[in-house]
């Protein structure tokens, strides 16, 4: 078989701003790409430990404890429902994503106006679902009353985006992450997330909620997750087993179909085993899937094994991206990491 088809940009990315994320991802792999993303940058460069500080400025919703706990400009103290306060009753301050989008929109538009970007290039927008911010930063006694209130507060920045932006401009990435905690029955960070009797209905029905929130015109894709600290899962999957049931769920719960779906590869599996149960994905042959195996270790040799060891099983055909973001890697690896996906997958 061919190349793999194409790149994808989960999204973080380590650079400082909008700008040179868009200038370098266009230069560098062009038209590998059918979306560039802003790169996540300022304070959403830990991807959703900026959420718990937006939430505390709103009345009614307080952080836990005395003590701040810091992450460059971040607080990560959890957030709770204040004593005595009807959740009905919270009106959240804005959670910051429409306000990067917006902005990061108008570079993304000045630089295709340019011929920098090309013109068929989408502008991608990653948001992460609900479920994970709620699972991550709300003390757990308050998950089930306030998911409906921040799950309205996130539909309301979407909604600001798709009001701003030319659909057929942009495409919606929703990032999966705390699903795989769920369904993995991992405790990470000494704290059970599920607030829900049915751990897979439960985690993909929302999840497919989300996904049907994007109107037709908007591409949307989901990145699944299994976590990225210090780059390391919370738990390494076993195989792509729970990924593949997980995408089917989601993929038939959902009204509108998925544009891409993009799946993590571990550095290290390069065995036909992880691949295999991927032979039962069950996505039309117009979603686009992405395998997260181009790691900054080991470049376009270490992809080339993964690569093989996927066609083992993957007879569709998929294109090439990383496991997750790379906004947290060491300085200077990101136009490496460009030229490897470069190196190992065909333009469209």
């Amino acid at each position: 078989m061919t190349q793999p088809q194409g790149a994808h940009l989960v999204g973080s990315i380590n650079f400082d701003d909008a700008e040179t994320t868009m200038r370098t991802a266009a230069a560098e792999l062009g038209g590998h790409l059918k979306r560039i993303p802003d790169g996540e940058v300022g304070e959403r460069f830990h991807w959703i430990a900026f959420q718990p500080g937006r939430l505390a400025q709103s009345e009614g919703i307080e952080q836990v404890g005395d003590t701040p706990i810091p992450l460059r400009m971040l607080d990560l103290r959890p957030v709770r429902i204040a004593e005595g306060t009807d959740p009905a009753s919270l009106v959240l301050a804005p959670l910051g994503y429409a306000e990067a989008a917006l902005e990061s929109w108008e570079t993304f538009a000045a630089l295709k106006r340019e011929g920098v970007i090309p013109a068929g290039t989408r502008f991608q927008v990653a948001l992460p679902t609900p479920l994970g911010v709620i699972g991550s930063f709300v003390r757990a006694e308050d998950r089930a009353a306030f998911e409906p209130v921040y799950e309205a507060a996130l539909a309301a920045e979407l909604d600001q985006i798709l009001a701003a932006i030319p659909h057929a401009e942009l495409a919606i990435q929703w990032d999966a992450a705390l699903e795989f905690a769920i369904l993995e029955q991992t405790s990470y960070a000494g704290t059970r997330y599920e607030w829900f009797d049915d751990a897979w209905a439960g985690t993909s029905e929302r999840l497919a909620r989300q996904i049907d929130r994007v109107p037709a015109a908007v591409e949307v894709g989901v990145h699944l997750c299994y976590g990225d600290v210090a780059e390391r899962h919370f738990v390494e999957p076993s195989d792509t087993a729970h990924l593949t049931r997980f995408a089917n769920l989601v993929a038939a719960a959902a009204q509108r179909p998925l544009t891409w779906l993009h799946l993590p590869v571990p550095i290290e599996r390069d065995d036909a085993a992880y691949y295999a149960p991927l032979a039962e994905l069950a996505l039309p042959e117009e979603t686009e899937l992405y395998l997260g195996l181009v790691h900054r270790e080991d470049g376009a040799t270490g992809a080339e094994r993964r690569i093989a060891a996927a066609r083992e099983h993957v007879t569709r055909e998929f294109g090439v991206a990383t496991e997750c973001g790379f906004g947290r890697a060491p300085e200077g690896t990101t136009v490496p990491l460009f030229e490897a996906h470069r190196a190992v997958a065909a333009a469209w």
